[in-house]
């Protein structure tokens, strides 16, 4: 479309992406059929279109408003659009430049500054987190019913993980809310892996992924973060590590666009590149090993649940199911499964009403061919989906691995 940034837009940094991500969409509206928020709100401006003119129109000097801003925060950057766009927007960095130069302008209410900074400072503190799940367990009849639901119905114990025996290493980041939430999840990936052959390293100085800061509009301090694990990771790479894995679909999609966020940085563009380029999310690296071999054997039904963060925004939509079948098990249908759960980070704490309309409407399909458990391969997806205390909700690693004899 056309666009014409006005002389203080062009100032920003990414003014020149900006204008390319917005001369390229053709308001066509094919993306507002594939969006979850215009689905329930039936609102233009609450769909990938309506934003993006929202964000044109600030940026060629139109004054951004509170209610501006309530349209963008309600984004879930599920990015379904993206894989639905004939023209190939890249809307969830346009998003990013819109969100900052509005959030610039317009001061949040204070409630809502200090929960997004109690967000912030929580998820990313593993040990603090951990501790207060834990707290929260014992404590769990005595909370408000809107704090029990946000806490995990059970816990399993992380089991041992293997020695570092083989030559083959790889990098495993160990995440920020997951080591709390399903400690066993990483474990279980680490057992397998070394089952085929390869080693898992745990680096303990790299830490949280960055996404949580940065999709609250704290872009410098997510960058930051990102900045930290590339240091840490670097060395291990030199030595000949083969793979940074992910167990969480979020954290690995935010660590393919490292190159991307990083790019214009003279000092980590070029170690952003290599770090995004080895990124591998846990299905990426066991779809090409001989996993057969290992000889799983279980009779469940399972109904898969694909986050945004596999399918949309690391393009592997499909990959866990044909992994899982390979070895055996029973997949369910699951219709309209592109479509977000509504946990989309913290967006079911910053929006817990839609966010909460989107997870029944999501569970109901799950749930529409009677399958035993739900899998998925999001941390954020597998505690607001289990939530709701219906059908148990795993991580499929766990699964797999239990299965094995």
């Amino acid at each position: 479309m056309q666009t014409t940034l006005s002389p203080e837009a062009r100032q920003l940094p990414r003014a020149a992406e900006a204008e390319r991500i917005l001369r390229s969409c053709v308001h066509c509206g094919f993306c507002n059929a594939t969006c979850p928020t215009y689905q329930l709100l039936g609102d233009e401006l609450d769909g990938p279109r309506g934003r993006i003119y929202l964000i044109k129109q600030v940026l060629e000097g139109a004054p951004a408003t509170a209610q501006t801003q309530q349209h963008l925060d309600r984004c879930l950057s599920c990015r379904n659009c993206e894989t639905t766009c004939p023209s190939g927007v890249d809307y969830h960095h346009l998003l990013d430049i819109g969100r900052a130069v509005v959030d610039a302008a317009v001061p949040r209410p204070l409630g809502q500054q200090w929960l997004r900074r109690g967000l912030r400072a929580l998820s990313a503190n593993a040990q603090l987190f951990k501790a207060l799940i834990n707290s929260g367990a014992r404590l769990h009849p005595l909370l408000p019913q809107a704090l029990q639901d946000k806490l995990p119905r059970q816990v399993p114990p992380a089991k041992a993980r293997p020695a570092m025996s083989h030559p083959r290493r790889v990098l495993l980041l160990e995440g920020c809310v997951q080591p709390g939430l399903s400690p066993n999840t990483n474990a279980a990936a680490a057992r397998v892996l070394d089952r085929l052959g390869i080693s898992v390293q745990a680096v303990s100085a790299a830490g949280c992924c960055g996404a949580v800061d940065y999709h609250l509009n704290a872009q410098e301090a997510g960058l930051q973060r990102a900045r930290r694990n590339i240091d840490a990771w670097w060395p291990y790479l030199e030595q000949g590590a083969e793979a940074i894995i992910q167990t969480a679909s979020g954290c690995g999609a935010f660590i393919k666009d490292y190159q991307h966020l990083l790019a214009h940085d003279p000092v980590y563009g070029p170690r952003a590149r290599r770090v995004s380029a080895l990124a591998r999310d846990l299905v990426e690296v066991l779809r090409d090993e001989p996993v057969e071999q290992l000889g799983a054997h279980s009779q469940q039904r399972l109904a898969f649940h694909c986050p945004c963060t596999l399918q949309h925004g690391q393009k592997l939509g499909g990959a866990v199911e044909a992994l899982l079948q390979r070895v055996g098990f029973n997949l369910t249908t699951v219709p309209d499964s592109h479509l977000c759960c509504g946990s989309a980070g913290t967006y079911s704490l910053t929006q817990p009403t839609l966010a909460r309309q989107l997870r029944d409407d999501k569970l109901r399909a799950l749930e529409s061919d009677q399958p035993e458990l739900i899998v998925t391969a999001n941390i954020g997806c597998q505690t607001h989906l289990d939530s709701a205390g219906r059908t148990p909700v795993r991580h499929w690693i766990e699964v797999l691995e239990a299965a094995l004899p």
